[in-house]
């Protein structure tokens, strides 16, 4: 019998794929449990048309993560911090990926998540720094993050 998985099922198949499974363990597991369905012709042409939604939402997401990377990889978007320091430039404390992101939406008015933020280790110097960002799967970006002096 042929199913469409509306959910990942270990070992058979992944969402969204249609695939050849024995009768009994289709309709006494799969569709029972809601895992399947039947691949009837108006399931095929509806998951058709779901695979079509899914791919247009992807490239949004996609063009989004440009326009942003341009954002903050313009030349005049450098993100400002301040910090106590002692004086051969080390910082007491650090900065961390939470205050880069809440300094980038005061400034520029750009939303990041703070986990989108790779950085290694937190800031620990003055000066300036390149921290990189992952927007999107196959988008990266570089932040110039100036840290000065109170």
């Amino acid at each position: 019998m042929k199913v469409i998985f509306l959910q990942d099922v270990r070992g058979k198949g992944k969402r969204g794929q249609v695939k050849e499974v024995p009768d009994g363990y289709a309709q006494n597991f799969l569709i029972k449990q809601g895992k399947a369905k039947a691949a009837t012709a108006s399931a095929m042409s509806q998951l058709k048309g779901q695979q079509k939604a899914e791919e247009k939402k992807a490239e949004e997401v996609f063009e989004d993560a440009q326009k942003v990377k341009q954002t903050l990889e313009s030349d005049d978007t450098v993100v400002e911090l301040k910090a106590k320091a002692g004086a051969d430039g080390r910082l007491f404390g650090s900065i961390p990926s939470k205050q880069i992101a809440s300094a980038l939406d005061k400034q520029f008015g750009v939303k990041l998540d703070k986990r989108k933020i790779e950085l290694d280790e937190p800031i620990r110097v003055a000066g300036y720094t390149n921290v990189p960002v992952k927007l999107h799967p196959k988008v990266t970006a570089k932040i110039r993050v100036h840290v000065s002096e109170q």
